[in-house]
């Protein structure tokens, strides 16, 4: 029987706009895109042109400082773009789908009956690669290491997130290929989080895993918060995580042999008429999926990924690299009368200043203001709330404003990233950007240290 955590700090933020389970309708993507900003570090160089041919499978570009780590086109069709910002930064490397779906052909062959190193070079000539983060910091794996583990979350608990027994539903032989593979790749374990009620779920009848439960309010669902309650990273360790739809296509690769880059997201919010499932391609341009599908009673924010992590873009941008969510929900471009001092009966707070506590199932329509601006950096002790993690976050976040090396290590930097401390950002009372200011502290951490 699998272990169960109990977790008690947290925060679950109900809102409006869940997705019924069920599929809506495919649609045909005109165009997908890589996008380079997607990978915290990566300095792409383009291998491509504008005009050019490409097969699925086909490389687009590499990490100057991994060159061996490609990342390859999702569909065949031409290379519309390659759109860049300031200094020329690439942003994104665009595809017009031809529809055809060429794909480069890899070897057909079973995990089980490949090295540890006849793996690796597969998932890098194939573009699957940089679907391994590892841990710390976040960043694409490194080739040349081994983890002490891998860590799969089997859920997410992140507001209006998929549900992944949905999602993985059927496919259940190819996502055991993938993890075959993975555990050749440590010689530790490859452990799965999941929820008790999951128990006797998907994930019961994989096997070369590890089950551990998490039973809480998010983010338990996070992978970073699982691998610290089960094997805390100390200095030196290095973990692999990867998530379950990620697996599916390292499965489908071994099994056919070929790159397939289909996966299920979620289209959720308030200010969608009808939130569902939709099967798209990886880096699908959004533009056909949020068409007609949008209330529009007013400004409306489109975000790629969940309410507490994921980018804004516009209504033609592209679904982000990790991205399992597309939310859409009201801009929040109003100021109120009496600000904080108005009483209301709908809106959310973690306080008692507000009545959301009397009503804990309620569900909220909640927008994209701040109501209020940038404070002073006061100790508050929100943040230690809602991290169920024996780290100081505050004092964290003051050594990395202080540029503190010896700091930032002795207080945690090692065992989180943005995704972890998402909620301390959200409950903040001084409306500090702590995602971005913890990235700051890892870019400098891999400068100093490396990665």
């Amino acid at each position: 029987m699998s272990k169960v955590i109990n977790l008690k700090r947290g925060l679950n933020i109900r809102l409006k706009g869940d997705a019924e389970k069920i599929f809506g309708a495919s649609i045909q993507a005109d165009s997908v895109a890589l996008k380079p900003t997607d990978f915290p570090g990566l300095m792409p160089k383009i291998l491509v042109n504008a005009g050019q041919e490409v097969k699925a499978g086909e490389p687009l570009f590499f990490d100057k400082y991994n060159p061996e780590i490609l990342f390859t086109a999702p569909v065949s069709g031409e290379v519309l773009a390659i759109n860049r910002g300031e200094r020329r930064k690439v942003l994104e490397v665009v595809i017009k789908a031809d529809g055809k779906n060429d794909c480069v052909e890899f070897a057909k062959t079973d995990p089980k009956n490949l090295s540890r190193e006849e793996i690796k070079e597969k998932l890098k000539i194939s573009g699957l690669w940089p679907f391994l983060k590892q841990r710390p910091y976040g960043t694409v794996a490194k080739h040349e290491s081994t983890p002490l583990h891998i860590f799969i979350s089997g859920f997410d608990s992140a507001p209006l997130a998929p549900d992944y027994e949905f999602i993985l539903k059927g496919q259940a032989s190819t996502f055991q290929t993938g993890i075959n593979a993975l555990a050749k790749l440590t010689d530790g374990k490859v452990h799965v989080g999941i929820r008790p009620e999951q128990s006797n779920g998907f994930f019961s009848g994989i096997k070369n895993i590890e089950i551990t439960q998490f039973d809480g309010p998010h983010p338990a669902g996070n992978v970073g918060i699982q691998i610290h309650h089960v094997s805390p990273i100390n200095k030196g360790d290095i973990i692999w995580t990867i998530s379950p739809q990620e697996i599916i296509y390292i499965g489908r690769l071994f099994e056919t042999g070929k790159i397939d880059f289909t996966k299920t997201i979620v289209l959720v919010g308030s200010e969608v008429k009808s939130p569902k499932y939709l099967k798209v391609i990886h880096g699908t341009n959004l533009s056909g999926i949020l068409r007609n599908a949008t209330k529009q009673e007013g400004k409306e924010r489109f975000i790629s990924g969940n309410v507490l992590t994921g980018t804004q873009i516009e209504t033609d941008g592209f679904l982000g690299f990790y991205d399992q969510q597309v939310t859409v929900i009201p801009e929040g471009d109003y100021y109120e009368f009496l600000g904080w001092a108005m009483p209301r009966l709908n809106k959310f707070s973690i306080s008692h200043s507000y009545f959301s506590w009397l009503n804990p199932k309620k569900v909220y329509k909640a927008d994209s203001n701040l109501n209020g601006e940038e404070r002073a950096y006061v100790m508050t002790g929100q943040y230690e709330k809602v991290l169920p993690m024996d780290i100081l976050p505050v004092f964290l976040m003051k050594a990395i404003i202080a540029d503190d090396i010896d700091k930032m290590e002795q207080l945690g930097i090692y065992e989180v990233i943005e995704e972890d401390l998402a909620l301390c950002e959200y409950v903040c009372t001084s409306k500090t950007e702590v995602q971005r200011i913890l990235r700051d502290g890892i870019t400098l951490m891999i400068k100093e240290l490396g990665n």
